[in-house]
């Protein structure tokens, strides 16, 4: 047995205390249409909704429109002929028939394929005025005559960079720059009797608080291993090398050789990746190496002849 088939059908009458304009935008929004089309609808005659509905279907058109604000009725499918929002395959073709398809035009702006139209349906540009605006953007953009021409063989209008200075400046207490052979002596040496000054202090510090003094020695030698391992790194930065190598100290063998390096060493004259070479020697720090070189060679001399003294001692007797 055929299951029995509804239609929702709609006369334009309205749920009570519900406005006209509001059951029409609610229609609208239900249809997914444009509030316009909505309007046949109340246009005083029956129109069928939807048809070829089961009973369970039909029931949830008519809650759905009935919560709009539109009162449906659902009635038994018929052959009578009504008013019907949806067209039949003969009405469809006929359509077709009667309105042959307009030729296609393309947005030049978007692309989009429509009909010919003064405003394209998609980004919604008025054709006309968009192709008025590029017009004018391309004449604007013109070469104004032969002297918008740039040869290819004249010199460039920027500065592709900013000159480095011929020289670099000197930080003491830095990791960055470059510092060369004398200047690295010279500052060891003020490392050092500053050192030995504040170990003194340290000293007598202790003479009165052992643990105060002894704080005092290690506050002193850490700030002179770092001061002595900034001042490293920029000599190793004036040869191009990186100031990890310091580390190189700390190696047996190497590290009683590598001190050496950088002393005899000389740097690069040249800009390197470390900046300018360093400013040349004042006479302050001219002075300073040669006390230092003093000061170094009479070290080795006194390592060299007192051992040889002593013995010289011990055989004659004394």
């Amino acid at each position: 047995m055929q299951q029995a088939q509804f239609k929702i059908v709609f006369t334009g009458e309205l749920m009570p205390d519900m406005p006209l304009e509001a059951v029409k935008a609610n229609l609208a929004v239900l249809f997914k249409t444009d509030p316009s089309k909505v309007e046949r609808l109340f246009s005083g005659q029956a129109a069928v909704i939807k048809s070829k509905l089961s009973s369970q279907e039909a029931d949830k058109y008519i809650g759905a429109l009935h919560r709009a604000g539109a009162r449906a009725y659902k009635e038994p499918e018929h052959t009578s002929p009504t008013l019907s929002l949806v067209q039949t395959d003969e009405e469809l073709a006929a359509a077709q028939g009667d309105n042959p398809p307009a030729a296609l035009m393309t947005c030049p702006k978007c692309g989009h394929a429509q009909s010919h139209a003064n405003e394209c349906s998609t980004c919604g540009i008025i054709i006309e005025k968009y192709l008025a605006r590029q017009a004018q953007l391309h004449e604007s953009a013109a070469p104004q005559g032969a002297s918008a021409t740039v040869s290819p063989y004249a010199p460039p209008s920027a500065n592709v960079s900013e000159a480095m200075p011929r020289h670099g400046d000197l930080k003491p207490f830095s990791v960055t720059g470059r510092i060369g052979r004398l200047r690295y002596l010279a500052w060891s040496l003020v490392i050092m009797f500053a050192a030995t000054g504040l170990f003194g202090v340290a000293a007598i510090m202790m003479a009165i608080s052992s643990t105060m003094g002894l704080i005092c020695m290690g506050l002193i030698g850490i700030g002179m291993l770092v001061v002595s391992v900034q001042i490293g790194v920029q000599r190793l930065h004036d040869f191009g090398w990186s100031g990890w190598l310091i580390l190189l100290n700390l190696v047996p063998v190497l590290g009683s050789l590598f001190p050496f390096v950088m002393l005899l060493m000389p740097g690069s004259r040249e800009v390197n990746r470390y900046g300018s070479p360093p400013p040349p020697n004042s006479r302050s720090v001219k002075i300073l190496a040669a006390l230092w070189l003093l000061l170094i060679i009479s070290g080795l001399v006194a390592a060299l002849t007192i051992p040889a003294l002593v013995e010289m001692r011990q055989g004659a007797g004394f």
